[in-house]
């Protein structure tokens, strides 16, 4: 049976030598956010807070820090909910091998929650300012609550049958909220929260709305799960925790859940937002300050054990890239029963996730083909992109299996070698402009305005890589700030360019004049993929610096350049290299730096006789 509580969770995890207490006085102001950072780098355990300063209630972070310890937490359970999903995707399964299935009964029993008059999260009321403080970057906007499990119900079908529960942003003060009477509440676009309360304006009511913080593991994963609108996240709970979920009805207003360690309620008036922000987000920028809807509060509880779970988010990995591993576990085997010919998706978590997504497909249309080319996967990469949270993508690179058939999608370096071997950039580039993106992802043109384009690789291989630079070959044709070429990946080179340097229309032309520089049967065009950036070395540094460099910094449409490229019947292409230019530009967000002087008190801690010495 899974944990009932967080404090069961958390003293399991310590009798397991998984999780360490910390008894000396942290600030929630920098520092326990940078303990949590360097503790998750170094593929450390849990954290217990036991002291922070200026609060009485302890914390914990670093619950879900690698992803052994979160596939531990759910051990008991994990086995049912796998064999649930795996008869969702193919019920035949069932009828073939019933009794290989038995354990998913239980979990199916689970998913119906269970209502009770009480419970403890009600035992004790408080205010917001006595709250664990937590602050993550030297300049976010307040304190937030980084672990949230925000739950609504139709309005116009309330109960936990159509409810939401999502993590979404919640900054406690600062800016213009009144001290504890109203809270800022940022959700993102596509999110499902926005379905009740664009029904809630539509009606002209507030909607009521209740934050559960902490409580057992289950919720925290089921507030982040990709579900279906027609699957609530209270029934997947009870199915991942092993028992169901206890929830309080109320006269008025949503269920009350009733293990939760603090809970606070209150209501999204329909006709105001305030500036919320800026944070740093999980992009590794700041996310800057602008109008999200604002929670009025009615009531703070608190159970009389609590602890506040908190997580930091940045540029990744970080604790969230557990998070997401443990997803893709649960929730691959789905994705081919969603969409047909399609074998896997991956969210690539260096890249921040949305900027960019890997996908592999079957070409099944022409097998007569005299000529492989791009065609039924051009219907897949509508597909995904149709789909949730991944019609925010950027970048889709999407190749067919057939191709390669033990292509692994994690395998980053192999999936974009194999399509810079094959891809034809006079054919397979497919734009989107004026669209969507991500609320977190400033490289665009807006507030959830930007682009996308899908680059699609089928067919044999058209060209060896190059891997190193060759003063035979290569003439980089360097001058007017462009510098310094460096190999981030084979095909692919890295170019220091100019400071960018907007003209009176916005445009900076410096990389469309230096793709003119060259033609089409230069050699240059043995490297198929060149990133101008502010920092070659950096860029080129590792996988992970070339993803977030070139995926965060820029936006499709903009930044995309090419050696000899041309427009015909409105499609893009180039015959020659194509180009991206990922530098900073003026509108992008800052990029997300630790206070040095916190750094130096984490540093001590770590000093010998220190109680983190030895894991950071």
């Amino acid at each position: 049976m899974g944990y009932r509580t967080l404090r069961q969770c958390v003293d399991d995890l310590a009798a397991t030598k998984q999780l360490v207490r910390l008894e000396n006085e942290i600030d929630p102001h920098l520092e326990a956010a940078e303990i949590q950072r360097r503790v998750y780098q170094a593929g450390g355990p849990a954290i217990y807070f036991a002291r922070l300063k200026g609060c009485r209630f302890p914390a914990v972070s670093n619950l879900f820090g690698t992803i052994e310890r979160t596939r531990y937490l759910f051990r008991d359970s994990l086995a049912a909910v796998e064999s649930l999903i795996a008869l969702k995707t193919d019920p035949a399964r069932y009828m073939a091998k019933p009794w290989k299935y038995l354990s998913a009964i239980p979990a199916a029993l689970h998913m119906l929650p269970k209502r009770v008059r009480t419970g403890p999260a009600l035992a004790h009321e408080t205010t917001i300012d006595q709250l664990p403080q937590i602050v993550s970057w030297p300049d976010d906007g307040g304190p937030f609550v980084t672990l949230p499990q925000v739950y609504t119900e139709h309005p116009e079908r309330p109960g936990w049958q159509r409810s939401n529960l999502g993590m979404y942003r919640i900054q406690l003060g600062g800016n213009q909220y009144a001290a504890n009477r109203e809270i800022g509440l940022h959700y993102q676009i596509h999110r499902g929260i926005g379905v009740h309360h664009t029904i809630a304006k539509r009606r002209g009511e507030a909607l009521r709305a209740a934050i559960f913080i902490g409580g057992p593991p289950a919720m925290t994963v089921s507030a982040v799960m990709p579900l279906p609108e027609t699957v609530p996240e209270l029934s997947f709970a009870g199915a991942l925790g092993g028992r169901r979920i206890p929830i309080i009805a109320q006269p008025a207003g949503p269920a009350l859940y009733a293990e939760a360690d603090f809970i606070i309620t209150g209501t999204i008036d329909p006709n105001r937002t305030l500036p919320e922000g800026p944070f740093g987000d999980h992009l590794g920028y700041y996310a800057r300050a602008h109008n999200f809807p604002v929670l009025q509060v009615d009531k703070v509880y608190h159970r009389t054990d609590a602890i506040w779970p908190f997580t930091v988010v940045g540029r990744p990995p970080q604790e969230d890239t557990s998070f997401g591993a443990f997803i893709h576990e649960l929730t691959g085997p789905i994705i081919p029963t969603v969409i047909p010919g399609v074998h896997g998706v991956n969210a690539v978590d260096a890249a921040g996730v949305h900027p960019l997504l890997l996908a592999l497909g079957s070409e099944r249309y022409t097998p007569y083909a005299e000529t492989r080319r791009p065609q039924e996967l051009l219907t897949q990469a509508n597909a995904i992109l149709g789909q949730g949270q991944m019609s925010l993508a950027k970048y889709l690179v999407i190749a067919a299996k057939d191709d390669a058939p033990s292509l692994d999608l994690h395998d980053i370096g192999a999936f974009l070698r194999h399509v810079l071997e094959r891809v034809d950039w006079r054919r397979d580039l497919h734009f989107q402009t004026q669209t969507t993106m991500d609320t977190l992802d400033y490289s665009g043109s807006g507030l959830n305005e930007g682009s996308k384009v899908v680059i699609a690789a089928v067919g044999p291989k058209q060209r060896d890589l190059p891997t190193e630079l060759s003063a035979n070959t290569d003439d980089l044709r360097f001058g007017d700030g462009f510098s310094d070429a460096r190999v981030a990946l084979p095909g692919v080179l890295m170019v220091r360019g100019p400071a960018f340097s907007a003209d009176a229309t916005g445009r900076d032309h410096a990389v469309r004049r230096y793709c003119e520089r060259f033609t089409p049967t230069d050699a240059m065009n043995r490297w198929p993929l060149i990133v101008v950036v502010d920092d070659a070395e950096f860029a080129a540094r590792s996988l992970n610096n070339f993803l977030w460099t070139t995926f965060t910094r820029s936006n499709p449409a903009a930044d995309v350049y090419g050696i000899g490229e041309f427009t015909t019947d409105k499609h893009w292409g180039c015959r020659g290299s194509l180009v991206i230019d990922a530098r900073r530009k003026p509108h992008h967000a800052p990029p997300l730096v630790e206070d040095p002087q916190v750094t130096e008190r984490v540093n001590r801690l770590a000093e010998r006789g220190g109680p983190l010495h030895g894991i950071i």
